[in-house]
């Protein structure tokens, strides 16, 4: 994975639900689902650990968090720890992650995949998915293709080696080997749709994390109606 400037943003200004929709989405994506304390979940790219405890509030699941970043990790496990939530917090990366096969019943990754090797995570999260269990993805998509000199805008401010459309993730999807792959929720846009975060502040953040957050709503008022992103639904059958 990239550096990115953004995600460091994310990191220190200690950013719970980022992904766009925010914690609220989370909990749509997971309603209609069967959960119970028996259910095995894995956050992937967890963050400050904001769904991976609600997951575990709400369903009494049996919740696994992870991440790369060494002060998202330290921040999730402090969440846990003031909420007494017995939610396991892995640093580790999931292009190569070190749990054996088929040990989660449900994988989720919010605004994670679209930052790393994609096929090289998706074949470690189908590795992990038992059988008959499900992946969702709610991942930035473009609705259509753009010139170079503006797709180079964003993938640099981000960090990302590649920008799809919804065509290209189903396509990943399919060729990693998920089935009755859905898209869940259509949303109107990415920059409407996105909830004020929850900040968890690291007592170094400075001026210039203050210029990135406005960058980052620079883009997406630039790109509004053309960057976007997609909840999918995927099976391991």
């Amino acid at each position: 994975m990239g550096t990115s400037t953004y995600l460091d943003f994310l990191s220190k200004l200690g950013i719970g639900g980022a992904h766009p929709g925010g914690i609220n989405l989370t909990k749509q994506i997971f309603e209609t689902e069967n959960i119970n304390e028996t259910s095995r979940i894995l956050d992937v790219g967890c963050g400050t650990g904001q769904t991976a405890a609600y997951l575990a509030t709400q369903y009494g699941a049996e919740v696994t968090g992870m991440d790369i970043n060494p002060l998202m990790i330290e921040k999730a496990k402090n969440r846990m720890a003031k909420h007494q939530l017995p939610v396991k917090i892995i640093q580790a990366s999931i292009e190569n992650f070190p749990l054996k096969d088929e040990e989660f019943d449900f994988i989720i990754s919010e605004s994670v995949l679209s930052f790393v090797n994609k096929p090289a995570s998706l074949k470690e999260i189908f590795r992990l998915l038992k059988k008959r269990g499900h992946f969702f993805a709610n991942e930035l998509t473009v609705n259509q293709q753009l010139e170079t000199i503006n797709e180079e805008e964003i993938k640099q401010f981000y960090g990302l080696d590649s920008i799809l459309m919804e065509k290209n993730w189903i396509d990943l999807f399919e060729q990693t080997g998920f089935k009755d792959i859905k898209i869940l929720m259509q949303q109107q846009s990415t920059f409407q749709n996105n909830s004020m975060p929850e900040f968890q502040y690291s007592e170094y953040s400075d001026t210039e994390l203050y210029k990135v957050m406005i960058q980052h709503f620079n883009i997406m008022v630039k790109y509004e109606g053309v960057l976007d992103n997609r909840i999918f639904s995927c099976a391991k059958l």
